[in-house]
């Protein structure tokens, strides 16, 4: 069996974070493993709390997998500060790891500061050039650019620019934006894929990120190339969605395993 490895903060709700990616992970035929890097407190209707992990356990935690399990893909969600940014990184450069998805969370749906303001350029200087592909969504690119997009061009303009930072691909995410379609693109440092679904009218979207990602991850790990691995999770997160869990008094999560249920 395939294996993959989600690093990321855990979300009491159940809908983003490492609970969103063992399950993805898990729907997709592939046994899951997760480092946990921080604990919130949320449900649907937001973030109320945040607890990081001590840097040396996030890093013990990642050492004692590797000194006995083979890992065929890694995941990177939410890391909130530098000190972890960088028991990551380094822990990671000492086994030279590079099948990597990273998704740079950094401000939560409703609004809550996942990633502290001082680790950006952490992020930035000691994850992303490490990675296979990362994940941003359009204000996240902002912000990591410090500009605005506005358009499909605007999309591409950013995804080039963010490949500068060192990653082997960008996946820039269009969720954000209105309209009748979802478009991602995709950058590869010569050419751009689109990939476009019918945009799925809910509210109920919660850990769309994490779940996307999760899914190139688990892809990935599966032997399929990058671009094979984006459009599979690009069609599994668009079913998720359109089978969203109308749970809570907030936004609802993904439903991870709506292939299974509807058997």
């Amino acid at each position: 069996m395939k294996i993959a490895l989600t690093i990321a903060g855990s979300d009491s709700s159940g809908g983003a974070g490492i609970q969103a990616d063992i399950k993805t992970i898990s729907a997709h035929g592939v046994y899951a493993m997760s480092v946990i890097t921080a604990i919130t407190a949320q449900n649907t209707q937001g973030v109320f709390a945040v607890q990081d992990i001590d840097p040396e356990i996030i890093a013990r935690q990642i050492e004692v997998l590797f000194e006995d399990i083979r890992i065929d893909a890694i995941k990177i969600g939410m890391v909130s500060k530098t000190e972890s940014i960088k028991a990551i990184a380094s822990t990671l450069d000492r086994y030279g790891y590079q099948r990597i998805v990273l998704d740079p969370v950094m401000v939560s749906k409703s609004g809550y500061k996942l990633l502290l303001p001082e680790a950006e350029q952490a992020l930035v200087e000691l994850l992303i050039p490490r990675a296979q592909v990362i994940t941003p969504n359009i204000p996240e690119a902002e912000t990591l650019l410090n500009g605005s997009i506005n358009t499909i061009e605007q999309m591409k303009e950013a995804a080039a620019s963010l490949y500068e930072l060192g990653p082997q691909y960008v996946l820039l995410k269009g969720g954000h934006f209105q309209g009748e379609a979802a478009v991602d693109i995709l950058y590869d440092g010569n050419n751009f894929e689109r990939y476009q679904k019918k945009r799925i009218k809910t509210k109920n979207t919660h850990g769309t990120g994490c779940t996307l990602s999760s899914a190139i991850a688990a892809n990935i790990a599966k032997g399929l190339s990058v671009t094979e691995a984006v459009a599979k999770a690009k069609d599994y997160i668009t079913g998720a969605i359109e089978h969203s869990l109308n749970i809570g008094k907030g936004i609802g999560p993904t439903h991870h395993f709506y292939e299974f249920y509807s058997k």
